[in-house]
């Protein structure tokens, strides 16, 4: 038997028993469209924990979180300073972070404030929109600035009918004393340690003297090289345990493409099984391919037993319903896939993600739910090649 005239009976067939053919398909069909829907929702995860370490600084930054442990608990500036003469760092740039309570006309919130250095800019990539960054002299002199985020100015001014965008200039007051508005940060959303537009940033020095604090608790630096990351997180621990005696668990090194990796890496397992549990549907459906194809088989018994007294031999019958097993099996697939795009694009939708449905994955979904009707096919088609037109001929 030829194909073409193979495929022409399997489609006669299939025609002909619409709603069977429908029911027979719907596991296939839902199969591939939940691991379309799946790796497309992975995809889209995948890109949203990117986007999120990504907040968190360029992918040649380090985070050093300074706990405390024993009779050394922090860091002063100059300590921390001293980083920067470790191998491969770049930049250096301190931080001591509070909760203080930012005022403006009668409208007060509670913000993270941050005491920065010159250096924060560039260190973490953070620039302002309007006005300017603070200074070394602002440093030295413990002089009353401020960069605001824009949701803080939001929040600050907007219930005060002033404009947001135009916050440089303008003086709140933080924990009762006066400060001068001198730049308006640019937007750079939420991070996995939270929002970035939500915080005020002022001098380091003017920090601890408000808020009474002579330590740091997070350092952020920059490396030159990021191929020898991994020799500078070492060095740089190295200098950690010499200043805390020896105790590791009162500093935590953050390398940012070593969580990336992690988080990467926690997101494909859970993926990966998700998409074990689709395959699973894929089988459960090729179980409903073979019950159908076993009752056309049943059906058509004397059909068979016609085709065989008229020359047709085993492995022409046997072709038959194989080809008819594949065309049910592969149409649910192709159902599947279109059905899987949608389902990605209302997720994406739903979600305010977006999805992505890899080229290959689709193939591959397509190229399983044809080898799922081969491999459940055979069963039936075997069953119907091995009768004897006597037997066949006389079935009622």
């Amino acid at each position: 038997m030829k194909l073409t005239q193979g495929l022409r009976m399997a489609v006669k067939s299939v025609l002909s028993n619409k709603l069977r053919t429908i029911l027979s398909m719907l596991g296939i069909l839902i199969g591939v469209a939940t691991v379309i829907a799946l790796v497309a929702m992975g995809k889209a995860s995948s890109n949203e924990v990117a986007k999120q370490v990504s907040s968190l600084g360029s992918p040649n930054s380090l985070s050093v979180n300074i706990l405390g442990r024993g009779t050394v608990t922090t860091l002063s500036v100059d300590e921390a300073n001293e980083l920067g003469d470790v191998m491969n760092i770049a930049g250096v740039a301190p931080v001591t972070s509070t909760t203080g309570y930012a005022k403006y006309g009668k409208t007060q919130v509670s913000v993270t404030v941050e005491g920065i250095t010159a250096a924060y800019e560039e260190v973490k990539s953070f620039p302002v929109q309007d006005g300017r960054y603070i200074a070394s002299p602002d440093i030295t002199n413990n002089t009353k600035v401020a960069l605001i985020g824009v949701e803080t100015a939001k929040d600050l001014f907007e219930d005060e009918r002033v404009d947001p965008a135009a916050a440089v200039g303008k003086k709140i007051t933080i924990n009762g004393y006066n400060f001068t508005i001198v730049g308006l940060l640019e937007s750079q959303g939420s991070s996995l340690s939270g929002s970035n537009d939500e915080k005020i940033l002022i001098p380091i020095t003017t920090a601890q003297k408000i808020f009474q604090t002579s330590g740091v608790s997070t350092i952020n630096l920059i490396v030159s090289d990021i191929d020898r990351m991994a020799a500078t997180v070492t060095a740089v621990e190295a200098v950690l345990y010499e200043k805390f005696r020896g105790n590791e668990n009162a500093y935590r090194v953050f390398n940012q493409e070593e969580a990336m990796k992690t988080l990467n890496s926690v997101n494909e397992t859970m993926n990966r099984q998700l998409i074990y549990v689709a395959i699973i549907s894929l089988i459960v459906g090729g179980i409903g391919i073979m019950n159908i194809m076993l009752v056309s088989v049943t059906e058509r018994t004397r059909e068979i037993g016609i085709r065989k007294s008229l020359g047709a031999k085993k492995r022409d019958i046997m072709f038959q319903f194989l080809v008819e097993a594949v065309c049910i099996s592969g149409l649910g697939g192709a159902l599947g896939i279109g059905l899987g795009y949608i389902a990605s694009f209302t997720i994406g939708m739903i979600m305010k993600t977006e999805t992505e449905v890899p080229l290959d994955t689709v193939w591959l979904a397509f190229v399983f739910s044809a080898l799922v009707g081969v491999i459940f096919g055979y069963l039936p088609a075997n069953k119907a090649a091995g009768l004897r037109p006597v037997d066949a001929l006389r079935h009622d």
